[in-house]
């Protein structure tokens, strides 16, 4: 029997075309480059292997997104566009690595509170964003 919370929750199909994953990947490692994260940090944030990661970025992954990876590169490049839309200035690449005192972040960075709590914490990150832009 199926819940009323996964009727709710977005169904996203894994991607196996390895055109669409080179550009979905493309996207992350950008994100997270211009971000100033480490390859421990960006791994940990995608929730990937160190060595998964290393092959992302030099565009030498052959592998396929699973559903996992599709809603965190979604989130990702989210908060990406949402950042470049809210800020003009170097808080565009650099707030997610920033201390941030205000709820739910309470003196984390964001990037932390990201990797700590997974797709929730994303998409928390996410909503947050878009709630600054009014998009909300």
């Amino acid at each position: 029997m199926t819940s009323v919370q996964e009727l709710e929750r977005p169904q996203v199909a894994p991607i196996a075309d390895r055109e669409q994953v080179s550009v979905i990947v493309k996207a992350v490692v950008r994100a997270t480059e211009q971000w100033g994260l480490t390859g421990h940090e960006a791994a940990a944030l995608f929730d990937v292997p160190q060595a998964t990661w290393d092959r992302m970025k030099q565009d030498a992954f052959k592998g396929r997104l699973d559903r996992d990876k599709v809603t965190r590169a979604s989130l990702i490049i989210g908060i990406f566009k949402g950042l470049r839309l809210l800020f003009n200035g170097p808080l565009t690449s650099q707030w997610p690595s920033l201390p941030n005192k205000g709820a739910p972040y309470d003196g984390r960075r964001p990037i932390d509170m990201m990797i700590a709590g997974g797709i929730p914490a994303m998409a928390a990150v996410r909503q947050h964003i878009d709630a600054l832009r009014g998009g909300v």
